[in-house]
């Protein structure tokens, strides 16, 4: 019986939805096996069939004989004795960031559309209909009022629950992005770094390689009572260009150009360098820019469709979401970028000293970078129109930083440092530069680019190699 009741599924497929079953159902197979009658539940034979059966009885009758039974086959079922379960091939979810990213120009053009659409809505309305919709406005005016503050309330409390504090420096931010999220976005932008720069990598026995390497491993093992430093698996790959370069992702992936170790003038710049990079990684730099640009990019919007909707034309709303654009720039993001840059360098300063690096050699590194765009004519911005302090006020900041991280320093069992201050080497070697230079009538100025292997230091300074994008700039 047991038989007749698996081919009975094969061949006729029919299921009954609407029978009374009993709470006692039992393991049918194909193959013989000697059944108990009358009992309300049996355990089928060990040998499992691959094919299993359910079948479900009254009370009353026997199991899988004279009975009006329902089987229910379990298709391709395959259970400890070797089998698995057959599933779909797992895809991964785009991270939330990358997905903002996407779909962050659709938004806008939304916006765009909207306005333009109320505009010419607006255009078409005979004066008597404009006028009974401005006596509707101003009949309900307090109705609309209350609603617009009723949504801002609701985006305050929203953005109060997204308030995190920063984990070295204690600071409180808003992330709308967690760490998690951009992992997943780091995992493939690192991806993305190796596939492209495959061909350029130096391989692990280069000199410079180990170098970097014992550098970062330097700075990881001497501050692991960081859980930002101690939990991320910090791996190194030195990439052959020119190009002055060096960033690192949120998940310890550390890139460095060998035009960034030609820029360096000793092993402690270079620490410093790294240490500022690793700065922007722990301290989530990336998530926290992107969450501010997402929330001001979701504000403007409201911008953006008044604009549209209010100027006359498409050229003249144009040039007014141009300038919406350049506004947002000069008074959100990039004061708020040379902010971060600011406390990486901080951060990124302790970091150095509690590897017993040098930190005095930090503000020559960015003397260097004022001189060598002084030497090569490069045009400079103005700091309120740049994403990263300037050179000087850089160089000035972390100057006065400085006795501070000599006083870590000493707390970290380090060796003494030279009496020899290298920012007072490198003044009177300016001096004298500047002297000769003066002397030749300004000849002698090209000469000082052979011992400088910078190229063209860039107003941005250091690049955020933590951004949104998670790509860096340049030096």
């Amino acid at each position: 019986m047991a038989f007749l009741c698996s081919n009975f599924l094969r061949n006729t497929c029919s299921f009954y939805f609407h029978v009374n079953l009993t709470r006692h159902f039992q393991l049918c197979k194909r193959a013989d096996f000697p059944l108990q009658k009358k009992t309300p539940f049996s355990v089928c034979s060990p040998k499992i069939s691959s094919n299993l059966r359910v079948c479900a009885t009254r009370r009353s009758f026997s199991i899988c004989g004279n009975v009006r039974a329902v089987c229910s086959r379990i298709g391709s079922v395959q259970t400890q004795w070797g089998h698995h379960f057959h599933t779909s091939t797992p895809r991964r979810a785009l991270p939330a960031p990358l997905l903002w990213m996407v779909l962050k120009p659709l938004q806008k053009l939304l916006a765009i559309l909207l306005g333009r659409s109320l505009r010419k809505w607006w255009g078409s309305l005979p004066d008597n209909r404009r006028q009974l919709v401005r006596e509707w406005l101003r009949r309900r005016r307090w109705h609309l009022a209350t609603g617009a503050g009723v949504a801002l309330v609701i985006v305050a409390l929203l953005l109060l629950t997204h308030l995190d504090e920063s984990p070295v420096t204690g600071r409180i931010r808003l992330l709308v992005f967690s760490r998690e999220k951009y992992m997943e976005l780091a995992t493939l932008t690192s991806e993305a770094h190796l596939k492209e720069f495959a061909e350029l990598l130096l391989p692990a026995t280069d000199p410079l390689h180990q170098m970097v390497e014992q550098a970062v491993q330097l700075l990881a093992q001497r501050n692991k009572d960081i859980p930002e430093v101690s939990e991320v698996p910090w791996s190194v790959h030195v990439v052959e260009s020119p190009q002055i370069n060096a960033f690192v992702l949120p998940n310890g992936k550390v890139f460095v150009f060998t035009g960034m170790l030609g820029a360096v003038a000793d092993l402690d710049q270079l620490m410093i360098v790294l240490g500022h990079e690793m700065a922007h990684a722990i301290l989530d730099h990336s998530a926290e820019q992107a969450s501010l640009s997402h929330v001001v990019d979701l504000l403007s919007l409201i911008v953006v469709t008044a604009i549209w909707a209010l100027c006359p034309g498409d050229s003249l709303a144009l040039v007014g979401g141009w300038a919406k654009d350049k506004l947002t720039e000069l008074m959100f993001n990039h004061p708020y970028s040379r902010k971060l840059e600011a406390e990486a360098d901080q951060v990124g300063l302790h970091l150095a000293a509690k590897a017993c690096a040098d930190v005095r050699a930090g503000p020559v590194f960015w003397q260097q970078l004022e001189i060598v765009d002084k030497l090569t004519g490069n045009p400079t911005l103005p700091e309120w129109l740049s994403t990263h302090p300037s050179h000087r006020n850089r160089s000035g900041q972390m100057d006065r930083l400085i006795p501070q991280a000599l006083e870590l320093r000493e707390t970290c069992s380090c060796p003494a440092l030279s009496p020899v201050d290298p920012r007072v080497v490198f003044s009177k070697t300016v001096s004298e530069l500047l002297a000769k230079a003066k002397e030749q009538g300004g000849g002698g100025l090209e000469g000082t680019r052979e011992p400088q292997p910078v190229s063209a230091s860039r107003t941005a300074g250091f690049s955020n190699g933590v951004r949104f994008s998670l790509t860096s700039g340049s030096v």
